[in-house]
């Protein structure tokens, strides 16, 4: 059996990347981190908006990675009823609402070149 790690990088310059704003820490993976949080707050379980607003204060925008470092966070995603939007499975909700939204807009970002 056999691996390939497969990256951007393999296939395009450095200069086309970051001319894209596509490396780490780039301005479109800042936007789709972004966007992300924007458009999964409204599916995110608020009882005091602690856990609700506990991403936009733990997430490093353009990690790729998003932060709901809540004692009780983990048991509200997979356990939480809601009602609404808001309830269990938000970012996997969210993300099937809206997967197309945060393409389609990453792609215009990366289109705008070094902007």
């Amino acid at each position: 059996m056999m691996s390939f790690k497969v990256t951007l990088k393999n296939f395009f310059h450095k200069k086309w990347i970051e001319k894209r704003g596509l490396q780490p820490m780039g301005r479109v993976q800042k936007h789709i981190d972004s966007e992300v949080l924007r458009l999964m707050e409204p599916y995110t379980p608020m009882l005091s908006g602690t856990l609700k607003d506990s991403p936009t204060l733990q997430t490093k925008l353009g990690s790729g990675l998003i932060h709901q470092r809540q004692p009780y966070a983990r048991r509200q995603y997979y356990e939480n009823a809601g009602k609404g939007l808001r309830g269990k499975l938000w970012f996997e909700r969210m993300k099937a609402d809206h997967k197309k939204d945060i393409r389609e807009s990453a792609l215009e970002i990366s289109k705008k070149g070094d902007g």
